[in-house]
């Protein structure tokens, strides 16, 4: 079986975001730890070279595979920030009608700018998804 790609790495996560530019992106990316070390209550860790992570879960899918992999965290991509909330977003339609300018995809969500979303209706989105989560595998501190 193939293993995940994104794996947890030693990379310091200060380090990574200082390097994110813009600097509006490298500002938002700031407020974005903030936000998720408040509502997760963890410290983030770096998963591959971009993703900075919150929490991690081991899971064993019914084909056998396994692995480990962040319960929560967000990516400073060029163009976006991609938020990831997994496992999806299926149950979460009221939730994401209030969170403002948004596009979603399997278990992520993609902002362009921090302004164009309501970050309290982001950290509710947060702690849904954990919540959800942890009702499919547990969830520990990375």
């Amino acid at each position: 079986m193939t293993k995940n790609k994104t794996i947890l790495t030693n990379v310091d996560v200060s380090a990574f975001l200082e390097s994110v530019a813009p600097d509006r992106k490298a500002d938002e990316s700031r407020q974005l730890d903030a936000l998720f070390r408040n509502v997760t209550g963890f410290q983030p860790h770096m998963w591959g070279p971009s993703i900075v992570g919150y929490g991690q879960y081991h899971y064993v899918y019914d084909s056998g595979r396994e692995g480990d992999f962040l319960a929560t965290g967000f990516s400073p991509r060029k163009t976006t920030h991609s938020i990831y909330i997994m496992p999806g977003y299926a149950d979460f339609t009221p939730i994401l009608a209030r969170l403002g300018k948004h596009r979603i995809g399997k278990s992520c969500l993609y902002v362009n700018k921090l302004a164009d979303i309501d970050l309290d209706v982001l950290a509710e989105l947060i702690r849904a998804g954990l919540a959800d989560l942890q009702t499919r595998w547990p969830i520990a501190p990375t």
